[in-house]
């Protein structure tokens, strides 16, 4: 199954129009606006926020908030799916208009994107294999760790991790790892870990809904510790379109203002991440 799911994905990306031209000062609105599409970049394989569902049809809580912006600015959703590494790079070239897919804005993202609203915060965790001994979180200093490759978990275990958003809980560097094994996504992570305790992983650094959902789906995984640092996840854009950027800040703010934010969170995950607790 993730094999046609990669095949769908691949050729999602490649049907994407790529324009030379790049956002101007309001050159994305006026396009969204005008054509009455708004281009979703998304990830295929990152359940429950995003994913193809058994109709092939992408879903999840990302995919369900931005479908809401959508709604509110009175265009369609259109979704594509490049690599989380091309979206984090910046300069899109118009090939989307906006990412909400559970982004961090660090700093060093923040030279090249902006992130004109936070919609969530989730906490992030250690998971090993049902059979690991491993009790606590400083069980793993020395332990191969994976994790899903350009992501702040990676930064996080690599202790550069630079959160760039007002009200972001601090947080320690509470491991250090023997081994980072980087993945393309974190189900990759996940599938390496099942294999057994210590076979190719010791554990992997993920979003606490994220292996949650993994578990409940039938990977042999559980938490261990308490999350290690919470993550506020924005929507991210490209630069260069101040106009865009503030009407996405007043729509993400409309919808936690009138509850739609605590619903779909609990939707979802069953609990209401829209704030930090």
């Amino acid at each position: 199954m993730k094999s046609n799911i990669r095949l769908i994905a691949a050729l999602v990306t490649g049907a994407v129009a790529f324009s030379p031209a790049l956002a101007g000062a309001g050159e994305v609105l006026d396009r969204v606006m005008s054509t009455k599409t708004l281009t979703l970049s998304s990830d295929a394989e990152y359940p429950p926020q995003s994913f193809l569902n058994k109709n092939n049809e992408m879903d999840g809580f990302d995919v369900d908030v931005a479908k809401e912006i959508a709604k509110r600015m009175g265009a369609k959703l259109k979704v594509v799916t490049p690599a989380w590494e091309i979206i984090t790079a910046g300069k899109w070239g118009g090939r989307w208009d906006l990412s909400v897919g559970s982004m961090t804005p660090t700093s060093e993202r923040s030279k090249v994107l902006d992130f004109p609203a936070v919609y969530y915060y989730t906490p992030a965790a250690f998971a090993v294999h049902k059979d690991s001994s491993a009790g606590s979180v400083s069980a793993l200093n020395g332990k191969k760790i994976g994790v899903c490759g350009g992501c702040t978990y990676e930064m996080y275990l690599n202790k550069n991790l630079a959160i760039d958003a007002a009200g972001a809980p601090k947080f320690t560097y509470q491991v250090t790892p023997g081994e980072i094994r980087s993945y393309e996504t974190d189900v990759n992570v996940f599938d390496d870990l099942r294999i057994g305790d210590g076979k190719r992983l010791d554990a992997a650094l993920s979003a606490m809904p994220t292996i949650q959902e993994a578990i409940k789906n039938g990977y042999p995984m559980k938490v261990v510790g308490k999350p290690v640092f919470y993550e506020p996840l924005a929507v991210a854009v490209d630069k260069g379109d101040p106009e865009f950027s503030a009407k996405i800040k007043d729509i993400v703010g409309a919808m936690r203002s009138d509850g739609t934010l605590t619903k779909l969170s609990i939707k979802w995950y069953g609990v209401d991440y829209s704030t930090v607790k």
